[in-house]
């Protein structure tokens, strides 16, 4: 009786422990999200837009490096840049934190240089577009990289049972600190003249306050996570060469191969509709950044409940499944965005809501299922190409939206492409067998997948 004590004392310490540290986990969700919302979703797109502008010639056009290059392209251009930087970046990081079993180190430096960068949007004002531009680069590159170590501490914080639930509940904190942030960001905004600040020190201040968020929060994951040596010391494989090493170990299990190609595919549409839905809401349709605070402020608020609620159907119908329905609801929310009439908030917000319902849910089922997919230690660089698919392979849908928006002049254009993006990803998706898949990586498979 006496050990029975003993061991279920020890068990319940464990247990403990394992949900202290998944509560900080989910703290480094509620710390960046909010440069996500605030800042990428809501007012860098618009504001560095306008700043572009101001600085165009009489043709429209900025000049960066010398290429000509349409104002209103050049947010989605730098987009694009920021990914191929992380890109070159994330491997990197993954091959170190495998390597040295250090991720905590890694993850505080990549976090305090975008918050860094974020404050420093602050300072955008004028013609500083460059400037913008630049900081955006580092900012983005930099939540890419730290996404790549707090995401592979999934499958070491949370057993198979619980990554699902683990996961959801890090997207609704992340989406829940997101609305907080932007109920402060509105009442700024739309009070600016109470405050004693024009409309453009309000977005300035929303930019850099953002930033100093991400910095302040990152403290509590830095507290709580524990690092853990997964790899031998004398594994010294570095940077693009850990990479190889990891494609080539996943050409021996391309079932885990196949759904990376489809999350390559659909997320860049999901990535893109994120960065560019207040660019299409301003510049197309006319509406007002009050309005679209408002409506990226819904998303918010019912994503935490599209998450946690989506987290729930796929304990009923298999985690693969509800991701499937998620992308049939994309690519009807997107055709419906085409048609959108102009100066019609109403309409914008009844488009935001949808987006709301499947935006959390989406991210965070294709991050847990990915976690059954991972050979036991070697998280870190699986993640890291997991990353590279999530934000690191993001530079497409951008490209597109950006060209398109070059070549047409019109956004309705852009936005109806990338249907393409959904529509694809869910063929791809619907080929992996996602139980055959967990066994080859040598993971227990769930009763429902």
């Amino acid at each position: 009786m006496g050990s029975d004590t003993v061991r279920a004392g020890q068990t319940g310490d464990v247990a403990a422990d394992r949900r202290r540290e998944q509560h900080g986990w989910y703290f480094y969700d509620w710390a960046c999200s909010v440069y996500s919302t605030s800042v990428l979703t809501v007012f860098l797109g618009p504001y560095l837009t306008a700043v572009a502008e101001s600085a165009a010639d009489p043709d429209g056009f900025v000049h960066p490096l010398g290429i000509p290059v349409r104002a209103g392209s050049f947010f989605a251009y730098c987009v694009s840049a920021s990914v191929i930087v992380a890109i070159a970046l994330m491997p990197m990081a993954g091959a170190a934190a495998d390597r040295t079993g250090r991720k905590k180190p890694l993850l505080a430096a990549a976090a305090y240089v975008g918050a860094g960068a974020t404050t420093g949007l602050f300072f955008l004002d004028g013609h500083r577009y460059l400037l913008g531009g630049l900081l955006l680069v580092v900012a983005n590159a930099s939540v890419a990289v730290s996404m790549v170590l707090y995401n592979s501490y999934l499958p070491q914080i949370a057993p198979p049972e619980e990554r699902d639930a683990v996961s959801s509940r890090g997207w609704a904190f992340g989406y829940a600190a997101g609305s907080l942030v932007l109920v402060a960001n509105l009442v700024l905004f739309t009070a600016h003249d109470s405050f004693g600040v024009s409309e453009s020190m309000a977005v300035r201040i929303c930019l850099a306050s953002a930033g100093l968020w991400w910095g302040v929060f990152t403290l509590v994951p830095l507290k709580r996570l524990r690092d853990r040596r997964t790899a031998p010391a004398a594994a010294r494989v570095h940077g693009w060469r850990q990479l190889a090493s990891t494609v080539k170990d996943m050409r021996g299990k391309p079932l885990t191969l196949s759904f990376l190609l489809a999350y390559l595919v659909y997320n860049d549409g999901i990535q893109t509709v994120i960065s560019q839905a207040s660019v299409y809401g301003s510049r197309e349709l006319g509406l007002s950044q009050s309005t679209l605070i408002t409506a990226v402020l819904m998303v918010q608020v019912l994503a935490v409940a599209g998450a946690l609620g989506m987290g729930r159907l796929a304990r009923g119908y298999g985690a693969k499944r509800t991701i499937l329905g998620s992308l049939a609801a994309w690519a009807v929310i997107l055709a419906a965005g085409y048609f959108l009439p102009a100066g019609a908030p109403m309409w914008f917000f009844v488009l935001a809501a949808g987006i709301g319902l499947v935006l959390g849910g989406s991210q965070a089922l294709s991050r847990s299922l990915f976690s059954h997919l991972v050979p036991p230690g070697k998280e870190a660089e699986y993640f890291s190409a997991y990353e590279m698919s999530d934000r690191g392979m993001s530079w497409l849908g951008p490209l597109l939206f950006g060209i398109t928006y070059q070549l047409t002049g019109s956004y309705r254009d852009a936005i109806i492409s990338l249907v393409a993006f959904f529509a694809i990803g869910f063929v791809l998706l619907a080929r992996v067998p996602v139980r055959r898949a967990i066994s080859d990586a040598g993971n227990p498979v769930p009763e429902r997948i």
